[in-house]
């Protein structure tokens, strides 16, 4: 497992207790940087999300690092039969969330939660989703097996995760970006001056490709597989139980 990364390097809180506070801290402006940093990509990586998932028309779907709610109201609104929940960890992000929400008829609620230590029964879900939050799990195996709890028997799990380009030249313009660009955008436009350094130094040690895929099958997931997007610098990877 790679070494694990936390926000803040002088605290003594945990990680969890450290990504709780960062999220709570960027919460306002976390959507714009977002397509600032990803340079709008990410609304299309989304959006193969939610066509995956809608695809097996599940009746319950269940976001986890949910955020400020972009995939679950979209889950809502592509799939409006089905059941959504988005669960995260901060309650500045889920506030921006449920802002978001308000007035829609849609059939979506946020609560907040730990990815560790899921407040569901077994087999709840349909199809679960992690988009840009599975990095940030203090125990990503215990992660994991709490997803797989959950998820019901031939249920669907996708994770949308940012992973570092393998090939020449993209590798190195990736690590141009992240480590000299990303930060400086993030200290100009965040009240948090070190919560995109973390984003970005927790994405460049985080396991991808076949070494997620092979923790995925040590869970207990079958059927993994991953789809490199944009050169390599996100990934998406589909299993079930």
């Amino acid at each position: 497992m790679s070494k694990q990364v936390t926000p803040y390097k002088d605290s003594e809180s945990s990680k969890k207790q450290q990504v709780e506070e960062m999220f709570d801290t960027i919460s306002g402006n976390y959507d714009g940087l977002n397509r600032v940093i990803s340079l709008g990509s990410d609304v299309k990586w989304r959006k193969k999300v939610v066509r995956m998932i809608a695809d097996g028309n599940p009746k319950s779907v269940l976001d986890i690092a949910t955020g400020t709610g972009d995939l679950a109201l979209k889950f809502s609104k592509e799939i409006p039969e089905a059941k959504v929940v988005g669960l995260d960890l901060s309650e500045g992000m889920l506030s921006v969330a449920r802002k978001k929400a308000d007035g829609a008829s849609l059939n979506v609620s946020f609560v907040k939660g730990d990815s560790e230590a899921l407040p569901f029964e077994d087999n709840s879900f349909d199809a679960i989703t992690v988009s840009f939050g599975i990095r940030n799990f203090e125990n990503l195996e215990k992660g994991l097996s709490e997803i797989h709890r959950v998820l019901a028997p031939k249920g669907r799990f996708v994770i949308l995760e940012t992973s570092v380009p393998t090939r020449f030249p993209w590798k190195q313009g990736y690590y141009a970006y992240t480590k000299g660009i990303l930060p400086v955008i993030g200290k100009l436009f965040s009240k948090d001056k070190v919560a995109y350094a973390y984003l970005s130094e927790s994405a460049s040690v985080f396991p991808f490709g076949e070494k997620l895929n092979n923790i995925l099958r040590k869970i207990g997931f079958i059927e993994v597989e991953n789809k490199p997007q944009t050169l390599g610098v996100a990934t998406i990877y589909s299993a079930t139980k």
